[in-house]
Order: C-alpha cells, then sequence, then structure tokens
C-alpha cells in the first residue's frame, strides 16, 4: 500500500511539475521583453521595425525558447535575416520561411534562465519585420541595458552588407544573403564599449548624391523609423546617444568641395535640434580608394575647423588606417568589420574617457 501511495505521488508530482513548466505563449508587448531601435509601436502586439541592427532582448527560463515573427516578405521573395544569441556564447544566423514563421531559438538547455538576444541583420529594402511573441516557460525582467549608447548613420557599410561569406559566397544567392548587421563594425563596437547601439542607416544613400538610382539622401530620412521608405516620424525621446557617428560619402564620391562641406555642415547643425549633448564623430569610408579618400580627409577637417570655430567643440573626426574590401561588391568582410571596430572602439574610449 505504501508503495502504491508513493507511486501516485510521484505520478501527480511529475503531472503538475509537467503542467507549471510548460511552455506558454508571450505576446511581444510584453513587459519583460526589451526593444532597441527603431521600432513602430503602433500595434504594441507586433512591434514593427525596418532598420537593420534592431534588436530585441528577454531573460527566459529553459530549456527551450522559441520566438514568432512576421516578414513582410516584399515581392514575396525577400526573406530577413535574423542573427540569434543565447547566453552571450551560443550564436547563430537564421532566415525566416515565410510571412509568419516560429523559430527555434534555444533547446537543450538547462532549467535556469538564459539571455536572448534578437537582432534584424537585413536591411529596410528587404521589408520590415515583426516579433509576434516568444514561447517559453517563463519571462523576467532581462539585466538592465547599458547606460552608454551609441547611434551610427551610414550607407551599406554600416549595414553589414556584403560582409558575411559563410553560408553563401559572393555572387550566389539574392543580395541580402551576405547581411550582417549584429556583426557589423557598429554593433561589435559598441558591445566593446558596453554600449546599446541603433544603426541609421541605408545601403546606396549618401549626404548629398545617393546611388544605385536611390531617391532619397541622408539628410532626407534621417528621422524616420523606415528610412529607406522615409516614412513614420521617429520619436527621438525613446533613445538618446551619447555618441553619433556618421560614415557617409562613399555613394557621393568627389564632389565639389564647398558644396559638400557646406551639406554635411547644415546636417551636423540640423541633427544638434535632437542631439544637442552628443559627441558627433565623423568616420572616412572604410572602404575608400586613394582618391576618395584623400578628398574625404579634406572634407571632414574642413567640416570639423567650421564647427569648432562657430562653438560646437563637440564634432571630431576620425580616418580609418586603410582600405577594407575582402567583402561582395568591395564592402568589408566580416573579419574586416573586427578591425574596424577596433580602431573605432579605441578612438571612443579616448574621446569619451569609456
Amino acid at each position: 500500500m505504501r508503495s502504491f501511495l508513493f507511486l501516485l505521488a510521484l505520478v501527480c508530482t511529475s503531472q503538475l511539475f509537467a503542467q507549471t513548466f510548460k511552455p506558454r505563449f508571450f505576446p511581444a508587448g510584453d513587459s519583460r521583453l526589451q526593444y532597441t531601435g527603431r521600432f513602430d509601436f503602433s500595434n504594441p502586439q507586433t512591434p514593427r521595425a525596418w532598420q537593420p541592427g534592431v534588436y530585441l532582448e528577454a531573460s527566459f527560463e529553459g530549456p527551450e525558447c522559441a520566438i514568432v515573427v512576421n516578414d513582410e516578405v516584399p515581392w514575396a521573395q525577400s526573406r530577413n535575416y535574423l542573427q540569434v544569441v543565447v547566453d552571450d556564447t551560443l550564436m547563430w544566423r537564421v532566415q525566416t520561411r515565410g510571412k509568419r514563421d516560429t523559430i527555434r531559438v534555444a533547446k537543450g538547455l538547462s532549467k535556469g534562465w538564459h539571455k536572448l538576444v534578437v537582432a534584424k541583420n537585413t536591411e529596410a529594402g528587404i521589408g520590415y519585420l515583426e516579433f509576434a511573441g516568444l514561447i517559453t516557460r517563463n519571462l523576467r525582467q532581462p539585466p538592465q541595458k547599458p547606460a552608454r549608447r551609441i547611434e551610427f548613420f551610414g550607407n551599406s557599410i554600416t549595414c553589414g552588407t556584403g560582409s558575411d561569406l559563410s553560408a553563401i559566397g559572393c555572387g550566389k544567392g539574392q543580395w541580402h544573403d551576405q547581411h550582417n548587421a549584429y556583426l557589423s563594425y557598429g554593433p561589435t563596437t559598441a558591445r566593446t564599449l558596453n554600449a546599446q547601439w541603433q544603426l541609421s542607416a541605408v545601403s546606396g544613400i549618401g549626404l548629398i548624391r545617393s546611388c544605385c538610382n536611390l531617391s532619397i539622401t541622408m539628410p532626407q530620412v534621417w528621422n524616420k523609423v523606415n528610412m529607406r521608405g522615409d516614412s513614420i516620424v521617429w520619436d527621438f525621446s525613446r533613445y538618446t546617444p551619447d555618441v553619433v557617428t556618421f560614415c557617409l560619402g562613399q555613394n557621393d564620391g568627389i564632389q565639389d568641395s564647398a558644396t559638400f562641406c557646406g551639406a554635411y555642415v547644415q546636417f551636423l547643425k540640423t541633427m544638434r535640434t535632437q542631439y544637442p549633448a552628443a559627441a558627433f564623430v565623423l568616420l572616412t569610408s572604410p572602404m575608400a580608394d586613394d582618391q576618395l579618400r584623400a578628398a574625404q580627409h579634406n572634407y571632414l577637417d574642413g567640416v570639423v575647423r567650421y564647427m569648432q570655430a562657430a562653438g560646437d567643440k563637440k564634432v571630431s573626426r576620425y580616418f580609418f588606417s586603410k582600405r577594407y574590401h575582402n567583402g561582395c561588391d568591395s564592402h568589408p568582410d566580416l573579419a574586416e568589420h573586427k578591425q574596424i571596430a577596433a580602431e573605432l572602439t579605441a578612438y571612443l574610449k579616448q574621446l569619451m574617457q569609456w
């Protein structure tokens, strides 16, 4: 009889354990999910983002977790890539399978608490991505976000275009198959400096002239949620950076110096209306050839001198030490993004005393 009661208790306990820890769906609007980047929260249950590098953070209870996402899938073929990072050590890149997808991001982990980061690896031209929710046993508030904040303005280099050759080589697949915003120089710099990041970048964009039949320039779209589509005004109160870097000029090419520098000065003055205290750092293009790099040295020196003479002492410039162009279409590859990040990290450490 005692053995029977023991077995009965064991079965009941096991059933209770299974019920207690049965995976549940947590909608994207759950306050324990944290979002960083230019998200459109018009529908809080499906935060929507176009920009590369936007990311979700969560603290979930193991052993399993899945994310539910909605992908725009423009032209019925372009599907976004995501970077999944668990406990800062397990990392992989995954592509959505359709307009609605449930992606397992963790399996076989311990029953304790685990950290999850999911970042959009592809840029606005590949369409929006909506986070719909998580499926896991439980959530709790994730660790507090870093106090430091950096924003990176730029073009395809800043997007991480053409950088990741780990699965599909250059000239194969679709043009976004080599995108990896998470491992591009901006987020890599930010993580090294224990900072949040935001990538405000569009492939092909320029300051006064964009390439590739792009009808927009950065001064037109810098304040939008969907920069590529020039739509939805961004609420700047959601993210106030300590540092803003500008990696522009590759697509402009060599221009009349007075015209280019005048446009740059006006752009920086406009940005000061939203970022009155941030350090502005003007960067040369890491993929510029010798001729363009020499021109950019002159442009940036002139802009910085003018801004500082006008009283804005928080504007500086950094010249990258060499050309980085081993990725697709002469973009930096992932190894070079690490080198670019190392250069920029050292400069920002000194500039900000971080």
